[in-house]
């Protein structure tokens, strides 16, 4: 006798699982840099200061917006889990090996000793640590990116 793992209620009009919340969250962490360019962006006369705020160092900023780049794609591949099946379940992996990188990024930057001055820089660090883990450990999520045949087994 098969045990139903989720409810009828946790699977979209697609039949897919539905993304936890805190994936949403997930992707808007790793695309701050993003997020922070449409700021400025939309904020015309003080998007350079907002820029100098966060980042200093120009080539800060372009390494933000590469590390970004896997979570917007991601946000588009949500909509193609269907049409793309293989893709969607590498990019889980894609996505761990991003915020993996940006930890790495961040601790190198911390030795050098250039981000001690502020609490923020250590507060996104923590996030993004926990973001890893819940990104390998949570079940649920894994099974959202496995296929719907797979998922039935």
């Amino acid at each position: 006798m098969n045990a139903v793992k989720y409810l009828p209620d946790e699977y979209d009009a697609k039949g897919q699982l539905r993304l936890p919340f805190l994936f949403w969250l997930l992707l808007l962490l790793l695309a701050r840099t993003w997020i922070l360019l449409v700021m400025a962006g939309a904020s015309r006369q003080q998007g350079n200061d907002l820029l100098a705020l966060f980042y200093p160092d120009r080539q800060a900023f372009w390494l933000g917006l590469a590390l970004g780049a896997p979570a917007l794609t991601g946000l588009l591949l949500t909509g193609y889990r269907a049409r793309w099946p293989r893709l969607w379940q590498a990019w889980r992996w894609v996505l761990a090996l991003s915020l993996a990188v940006n930890l790495a990024w961040q601790g190198a930057t911390f030795a050098s000793g250039n981000l001690l001055a502020s609490p923020w820089p250590l507060l996104l660090t923590l996030f993004d640590g926990l973001a890893l883990l819940w990104l390998l450990a949570n079940a649920r999520l894994r099974d959202c990116f496995l296929p719907e045949q797979q998922l039935a087994e």
